[in-house]
Formats: C-alpha cells, sequence, structure tokens
C-alpha cells in the first residue's frame, strides 16, 4: 500500500487548500528544507523560525489549546482543565480547549491562525511542522527523563493469529494516514520484517482512531489492528475495555508520543510564559496525572533531534511533506 502512504500530502492539501497561511503568504528567499515556502529555518533545526518583523508577532487576548483527536473529547477537556487554567495563569491569557475531531482539522486550524498552543499525535507532527508552522519542544516524561510508547499489533485474544506472519488473508485495522503507530510505522514494519503489503496479502481498514480500533478488536471487528500501546493501556484503566479479550503479537521499540509546542509566529514574550507553564506545571495531584500515571511532568525535546526515527519511517513509506 505504498500509494496510500505517497498521498497523504495530497490528502492534507485538500484539506487545507485555501486555508490562511500564517503571518504573511509570499514566499521568502532564505533556507527552508521540507518547510513549506512561507516558511523559513535559517538556524537549521528543521522547524519554522519566528517572523524577524516584529510586527508580524502575534499576542491573542484568548490562546486557543488543543490535544491531539480521542474517541471521547469531552473526557479530555475534564483531564486538561487543570492546566488550561494553570497556562491562563501563567501567560495572563484567556485559554480554551479546542476539542478537535480529526488530525486534519488540527493541523488546518493551526495553519490557518486559529489554534496557538497544542498537542500533534507522533506521526502528524511532520506535518504540522512543514505545513503548519508547528514548534514543538515538550513530550510527556518520567523523572529520569524517559518518555515515549510502542506500536502494537493487536488480536482478539482468542484468535488464532499468533504473529504478524499470520495476517495473510487478514482483514487488519490501521488508524488513519497521518498516524505514526496506527499506520506509517506497522506499514513499514510488516513490510520490511515480514514481506507483507497492504491489499496483496492483506486488507487494511480505517478506524479513525486508536480508541476505535482496541475496541473494534475487543469486540472482533477486525482480525488484527496497529495501536499506540499508551492509548491502550489507559483505555485498560479507564475500563473502557476488558484486557483480557485482546492480545498482543507485535511491539516495536519505542517511540516518541505526543508532541506539545506553539504556533511558529506567537510573541517570543508570550512563547516563553508558555514554555514556563509547560515546564513549572504541578502533576502530583492533578487529573493529568491521573489518567497518563506513568508520565509526570513534561521533558524538553527538540523536533531534529526526537523526531528523525518518524521521518526515517516516513521515507521508507514514500511520504513527502509538501503542502500542495
Amino acid at each position: 500500500m505504498a500509494r496510500h502512504g505517497k498521498t497523504i500530502a495530497t490528502f492534507f492539501a485538500a484539506l487545507i487548500l485555501g486555508a490562511g497561511l500564517i503571518g504573511f503568504a509570499h514566499a521568502q528567499d532564505c533556507p527552508r528544507g521540507d518547510l513549506d515556502k512561507a516558511y523559513c529555518d535559517r538556524d537549521g533545526d528543521l522547524v519554522a523560525d519566528a517572523p524577524t518583523d516584529s510586527k508580524l508577532w502575534v499576542n491573542p487576548s484568548t490562546l486557543i489549546f488543543a490535544y491531539t483527536p480521542v474517541e471521547d473529547p469531552a473526557v479530555y477537556a475534564k483531564v486538561w482543565d487543570g492546566f488550561v487554567d494553570y497556562l491562563a495563569k501563567t501567560t495572563g491569557k484567556k485559554v480554551v480547549f479546542f476539542p478537535v475531531q480529526s488530525n486534519a482539522a488540527e493541523i488546518e486550524a493551526m495553519r490557518s491562525g486559529r489554534l496557538h498552543v497544542a498537542g500533534f499525535n507522533t506521526g502528524s507532527n511532520p506535518i504540522a511542522v512543514n505545513c503548519a508552522c508547528f514548534v514543538p519542544f515538550a513530550i510527556m516524561g518520567a523523572q529520569n527523563g524517559q518518555f515515549g510508547y510502542e506500536m502494537e499489533i493487536i488480536v482478539p485474544a482468542d484468535s488464532p493469529i499468533k504473529t504478524p506472519a499470520d495476517l495473510k488473508g487478514k482483514r487488519v485495522a490501521f488508524t488513519e494516514p497521518t498516524s505514526n503507530s496506527g499506520y506509517k510505522a506497522p506499514l513499514a514494519i510488516l513490510k520490511a520484517e515480514f514481506n507483507l503489503e497492504p491489499d496483496r496479502d492483506f486488507t487494511p481498514v480505517f478506524s479513525g482512531k486508536h480508541d476505535n480500533s482496541v475496541i473494534g478488536i475487543a469486540n472482533k471487528d477486525y482480525d488484527a489492528a496497529a495501536i499506540a500501546n499508551e492509548v491502550m493501556f489507559r483505555m485498560f484503566a479507564r475500563n473502557v475495555v476488558d484486557r483480557a479479550k485482546i492480545r498482543s503479537i507485535y511491539k516495536s521499540d519505542t517511540f516518541p508520543t505526543t508532541g506539545y509546542g506553539y504556533a511558529y509566529n506567537l510573541d517570543p514574550a508570550l512563547v516563553e510564559k508558555i514554555k514556563q507553564a509547560f515546564f513549572s506545571y504541578p502533576w502530583q495531584g492533578s487529573a493529568l496525572k491521573a489518567e497518563f500515571k506513568e508520565q509526570d511532568r513534561f521533558v524538553p525535546i527538540t523536533y531534529k533531534k526526537d523526531w528523525s526515527v518518524i521521518r526515517k519511517i516516513d521515507a521508507a513509506n514514500g511520504v513527502k511533506y509538501t503542502c500542495k
């Protein structure tokens, strides 16, 4: 299914066609690498530089914050309530939580200037960085600085499928084309390690979200599914699904999880306050700690270093970060 991977850019181009570019629309004569022509990368860190003209900096009275799409946005709106209040107190701004319904909607919102601070899932980070001027700087982690999750391929507990090699002729669920663990990583792994390709060896379907895939396996809607195990573990903890109904047949190396960041053209003074809010937020006793359990802080990351493995997976799948 390499053809599906190669059409991700086209998929997003159709969704964001006509969206206003943040700051200014004309191309600049500057280094930019894979970034859209509206942005510059003079320092080589692979993310958009802030505009050199301070008149183009944005300092909104209300900050819009979004977390990557989930099955039940209302649940996560409550989970983020305490942090939203803390962000408002630290920045001196009103902060509104925006429950996005899809990765495409989240990317479009930031590209058009309607979203200021956000968490983008692992796989959509490169598209958000290159097409929507997203600047990731933090990730959830633990005291020892470790962070991340694994991609797992799961099957119903009583399924005869024992290894990914048994997926021939089966119906395998992915989440959506921008997802790392829900699509791009398993696609590359199944091809490289098991010589399995979608359409040729198994039938791919899209569930829309990791939550949907996990529930689908528990209900035996699919023969197998590729998911981010951190999402599955949280669902187990909330008793959304019965752990006994699901069995894992493959576990990947560790990937970075949701990256948190801001729109590149925010006033630098405001950016510093946003970073301060993330890195000083008191986790103990918070709804975030109750939901994410193993994490107890935000730790600093860089897109250039920490998303290197994700860019390699994209390259293996023929993904290009072109916005039109």
